[in-house]
């Protein structure tokens, strides 16, 4: 079923026994926000609100709305914690942070138990490749360059999936009604030193000149934001912290890639440097 059809929301709610609502599903991909900024904002503000307006008649015991980093815009130096302004720089972000608002208004309205999580990128096994490091992987496993946007010098934190699973359950169990919590994680690496940390442990060279040969850097994104940096005190006083290192989490994922690439319909459209996509229909009014 689709979070954007009100009449199956509802019925779902009336036939299944829900008592925790997780929302994930949103359209996430940054470079395709700027293609169709509309169905984002259809999917990422409409469809929650179609969802937290569903979860509230139905009286369910907790609501936990999944944001991101990127809706608090970049920093080079200013550590964002979760009363830190919303100043998202592309339609993905402002999407999820106008979502927030809508989520908010129902906490601070009815007093309905919604909790927002913001987190550092995601990765590991089974992710689409359109993102960064399946893509990246995918690409090297076939030969093919890394496409690195602008000068690769934006710095990105990655959290392996395990974590972040950890953290949800984290807060659903202790996670107070109407607070915000960052998932963040320390660990911050440049486009550029991911693209050549995936050639050394695929193409097992650690040869500049011959890491440069498998990069290929072409235009940037109409913006790109150059870090996230996140406090994640509040969760760390939940109980939480990331426990996989990057070096484990990275075999896992490599490994897993080079079995199961080819799973997926249409993965070899998202390999390309930027989005090769259907156009939008846009849907009728409900």
């Amino acid at each position: 079923g689709d979070i954007c059809e009100p009449d199956f929301i509802k019925q779902l709610f009336e036939t299944e026994k829900i008592d925790i609502v997780l929302h994930f599903a949103a359209q996430t991909h940054v470079d395709l926000s700027f293609w169709h900024a509309l169905e984002f904002t259809y999917v990422n503000v409409y469809g929650t609100n179609v969802l937290v307006a569903a979860a509230h008649e139905a009286n369910v015991e907790k609501f936990v709305y999944v944001s991101t980093d990127e809706v608090y815009g970049g920093s080079t130096d200013e550590e964002f914690d979760e009363s830190s302004p919303k100043r998202p720089t592309n339609p993905y972000a402002s999407s999820k942070a106008a979502a927030e608002c809508f989520v908010q208004s129902y906490w601070e309205r009815y007093q309905f138990p919604v909790v927002i999580t913001r987190s550092s990128n995601v990765y590991g096994p089974h992710q689409y490749p359109e993102k960064v490091i399946p893509k990246f992987i995918s690409l090297l496993q076939q030969n093919r360059k890394c496409c690195i946007h602008g000068s690769g010098l934006q710095r990105r934190n990655f959290l392996y999936a395990t974590d972040v699973v950890e953290a949800f359950l984290t807060v659903l169990k202790e996670g107070k009604p109407g607070e915000i919590y960052n998932i963040g994680t320390n660990f911050e690496m440049s486009i550029a030193q991911l693209a050549k940390e995936l050639i050394h442990l695929i193409k097992k060279t650690s040869s500049e000149s011959e890491m440069e040969h498998w990069m290929d850097y072409v235009k940037d994104r109409p913006t790109n934001d150059l870090r996230y940096p996140m406090n994640s005190e509040k969760m760390h006083n939940l109980g939480w912290r990331p426990k996989v290192p990057w070096k484990e989490g990275i075999k896992k994922t490599i490994e897993w890639y080079k079995e199961n690439f080819h799973n997926w319909k249409n993965s070899e459209k998202a390999l390309e440097p930027f989005p090769v996509t259907e156009p939008f229909a846009q849907p009728s009014g409900p």
